[in-house]
């Protein structure tokens, strides 16, 4: 047989036939990559359809979840003030209608003083020339059952007196208002009383008395119901 020489066309369209189109030949140089031929000036290809922008909707979320935070916040806060001035409004009311309440027992405690402190001075003081009168005069501090008994008193005592020409004076040394309840009062006035009579050579008689009056308020006027001795010290000299 003629030796015959292979030609280098035919092995290589040979080897072409065996490979697949494509594949990457096994040898050292074909396990190298080609190199790739990119344009650095060469922009990015966008790809077709919509783009969706990377957090936004957390943005979004998170920007309505601190609305929503901020808007329950200011409700409690609010609210908090609006209690606080409710609160406020309530104490001071309270403190205002307890204030006027102490300012309105103040005051009638002052008036029920008053009229004891002028009721005591009119019954424990008279002269000759106006014993006559005194039970017109006490009168107007006087009410019910008590105005007729001061009254009968005196009607007793008014003639021996007289004669007596005996004077009387009450000076009104301390006074307290008991209790104050509403309409009703009790009050203790205490008194130095000096009596005088040219019988016994005008020396005086001293005393010092004290006396509970149980009040009673008749429309602006307080009146004395009762009136009962709680002390009595006599200091008339005895010669």
């Amino acid at each position: 047989m003629d030796d015959q020489q292979l030609d280098t066309d035919d092995l290589t369209d040979a080897r072409n036939r065996r490979r697949p189109h494509g594949q990457t030949p096994r040898g050292k140089r074909g396990r190298r990559l080609p190199a790739l031929d990119v344009d650095a000036t060469t922009p990015p290809v966008a790809a077709d359809g919509p783009v969706t922008e990377v957090g936004g909707k957390d943005d979004d979320g998170d920007a309505a979840a601190g609305s929503g935070q901020f808007s329950r916040w200011r409700t409690v806060v609010v609210g908090i003030a609006a209690l606080v001035f409710v609160g406020s409004m309530t104490y001071a009311g309270a403190a205002v209608h307890t204030y006027l309440a102490d300012r309105a027992a103040a005051s009638a405690r002052t008036d029920v003083a008053r009229t004891a402190v002028d009721a005591v001075t009119t019954l424990w003081t008279y002269t000759p020339a106006t014993i006559d009168t005194l039970a017109d005069r006490a009168s107007h501090y006087l009410s019910g059952d008590f105005s007729a008994q001061y009254r009968k008193f005196l009607d007793a005592a008014a003639a021996p007196n007289e004669q007596a020409q005996v004077t009387d004076s009450t000076e009104v040394v301390g006074v307290g208002v008991e209790s104050l309840d509403g309409t009703d009062a009790v009050a203790i006035v205490f008194t130095n009383t000096t009596a005088t009579s040219p019988l016994t050579k005008n020396i005086p008689s001293l005393k010092y008395v004290g006396y509970r009056l149980t009040m009673t308020r008749e429309g602006a006027r307080w009146l004395v119901t009762k009136m009962s001795t709680v002390s009595f010290m006599d200091l008339t000299p005895q010669l």
